[in-house]
């Protein structure tokens, strides 16, 4: 059997998948779409999953009227996990297995899952946070969105993002531009996924709602925290961490109910998932457990079952999706796109082979059993992912770590006896599995996407400091451009972007501290942002930073010049060549330290 067969799909769920489809079915037959991920919300987060602290009625309404897919994975981390969500196919060969670094661009031959809704008919929007890439090609409304209010980077106050933003009154942007918000980040993403769908109620639509609640920082109103003031069992930041996925369900049953108003509840496909095991809602080892876990090893970024099992619930009514029926079944998140081509009836769209298999045949009980398969989840934060590394190789039954230790997860689903020693012949199996996981999905590592310039669909190209190819830690949220030394290791980075010039000729590149909305000049310096109390967090002061001169380094272009404090940007002019090129742009400063530029804008001006 051939690798694609055997891992990742076969034949016979691929004719399930695409054969016999309509492509161009009747709009009024069309069920709707409405996919929900949060952010960080592990598999435990779930009061139906057995915790007894939690608030999520309507989750659990979910979870006990739909169908629950309750042996599924992810990514360990948020970029790669939506990676292959929106592809259909393994997030490392979508080219995103790190959340920063310029390693978190989805690559731009991949159809994704808005385009494919589009082409067959569909009205498509997104809201919330996208962390697939901050710039032409790569923003949501470039990749098949029709409408989009989004987040910059991988979460509310991380570098792309509107200078500020603390989850309260935020500005976000509107297909591209920036718009105040008033209220909470949560409430306004929700909000305008239902002004959407009361407007496209007439015709079918895919709506992709990422919170980026419950991720950090723990920002949330009073009353959600209060409801878990007096519990000791967990932790102050557990409170808040709580209180926001509380919130997030208070949504989901107000857009329950707008579904029912609007008569669209029984033929729209809801689903609920997330984008990694949980953050921040255990912590501690057993005996001194603060929180729940469901029983499993690991949080967020391991490769242990707790890093990458979450929940996923789908109900469809009008498509028989009901009833509370689960199914154990290892089944990813690369799955889904290619099971909803089969439920909504959807034409294949040209692009790379999808690694996922249609689950529709099991979940509307055509078959009882999916194709037996390998899988691989990985944790690779890295500028080139390295082989072995926090990986787990799983089946339905078996799951390797690291190439090394082995769990039967049915009779030690806390992975707490590695018995590789007394099965060497399954270890040996599942190693050769990853050995040609790795041989499939590591053939373009080496190749970066590049943010396109000088097109006119793009006037100007805003890149950050958080996707800089660099091997050191980089300003990669507001609270480091403030106060690089705020963390564990300084974030004054040194490093490169990957550009492609579209059209040759004379641009402007302009090096800033500081994003151009907050209107400070280099010498400026910013106060501490927001009142620490347990369930909102602070941005530290700003620190001064004297900056000597400004270096442009761009394909044999290298220019010099020194930085007047009192001035905003620092502006170079440079005749470029079409193509893909490295850009650097370096401020030195006081102390002879080299770093690159936190915020550059790029334009053609001839």
């Amino acid at each position: 059997m051939s690798f694609l067969k055997k891992l990742v799909y076969t034949a016979a769920t691929i004719a399930l998948c695409i054969g016999n489809i309509t492509t161009k079915a009747q709009n009024s037959k069309k069920p709707n779409v409405i996919l929900i991920l949060t952010d960080d919300q592990g598999y435990g987060d779930v009061a139906a999953h057995g915790n007894k602290i939690i608030k999520t009625p309507n989750m659990d309404k979910m979870h006990d009227n739909g169908v629950r897919l309750s042996n599924y994975h992810c990514g360990t981390t948020c970029a790669p996990s939506r990676s292959g969500l929106m592809t259909g196919a393994d997030g490392n060969r979508a080219g995103v297995w790190h959340t920063i670094g310029g390693c978190n661009i989805l690559r731009e031959k991949f159809v994704i899952m808005p385009q494919v809704f589009k082409e067959n008919g569909y009205s498509t929007a997104m809201f919330g946070k996208w962390h697939l890439g901050d710039s032409y090609p790569y923003l949501p409304q470039d990749r098949g969105f029709d409408e989009t209010v989004s987040l910059g980077g991988g979460g509310v106050s991380q570098t792309p993002d509107y200078w500020n933003n603390d989850y309260f009154d935020d500005t976000y942007f509107r297909n591209g531009t920036p718009e105040k918000f008033k209220g909470y980040c949560t409430d306004v993403f929700f909000s305008e996924a239902m002004d959407f769908i009361e407007r496209k109620k007439d015709e079918p639509f895919f709506v992709y709602l990422s919170t980026n609640a419950p991720h950090g920082p723990y920002n949330v109103e009073k009353k959600y925290y209060d409801i878990y003031k007096y519990e000791t069992s967990i932790t102050e930041k557990q409170k808040a961490f709580y209180g926001m996925i509380t919130n997030i369900d208070d949504n989901m049953g107000i857009l329950d109910k707008k579904l029912e108003e609007l008569g669209l509840k029984d033929n729209t496909i809801l689903i609920f998932t997330t984008d990694n095991g949980t953050a921040a809602g255990h912590t501690g080892k057993p005996g001194n457990e603060k929180g729940f876990n469901a029983g499993m090893k690991g949080h967020k970024g391991s490769q242990y079952e707790g890093g990458h099992r979450t929940p996923f619930f789908i109900r469809w009514k009008d498509g028989k999706l009901t009833g509370g029926r689960e199914i154990d079944q290892l089944t990813m998140n690369f799955d889904i796109l290619p099971t909803l081509m089969d439920l909504c009836n959807l034409g294949k769209v040209d692009g790379p082979a999808q690694d996922g298999i249609d689950l529709a045949p099991v979940i509307t009980k055509q078959v009882d059993k999916l194709p037996h398969r390998y899988c691989v989840v990985d944790n690779n934060r890295l500028q080139q992912p390295e082989k072995w590394r926090m990986c787990s190789v799983m089946d339905d039954e078996w799951r390797l770590i690291d190439g090394k230790e082995l769990y039967n997860i049915k009779n030690d689903p806390g992975q707490d006896k590695d018995i590789a020693s007394q099965h060497p012949e399954k270890v040996e199996e599942m190693r050769d599995a990853y050995e040609k996981w790795w041989t499939y999905t590591s053939r373009d590592f080496g190749h970066y996407e590049a943010y396109k310039i000088g097109t006119s669909e793009n006037e100007e190209s805003t890149i950050t400091v958080h996707d800089l190819h660099t091997f050191t830690a980089n300003a990669w949220n507001q609270s480091y451009i403030r106060d690089p030394f705020s963390g564990k290791k300084p974030a004054l980075a040194k490093g490169y972007w990957m550009i492609d010039v579209q059209e040759e000729g004379e641009y402007e590149i302009s090096l800033t501290r500081w994003p151009r909305e907050s209107g400070l000049a280099f010498k400026d310096i910013v106060p501490q942002q927001g009142v620490k109390t347990n369930w909102t967090e602070i941005k530290p002061a700003g620190i001064f930073i004297h900056l000597k001169k400004a270096t442009l380094d761009i394909e044999g272009i290298h220019q010099v010049k020194e930085v007047d404090m009192t001035q905003k940007k620092v502006s170079f002019k440079a005749y470029l060549s079409k193509g893909r090129q490295h850009l650097e742009a370096l401020f030195t400063n006081s102390e002879g330290i080299d770093f690159s530029a936190f915020y550059v804008y790029i334009k053609r001006i001839k």
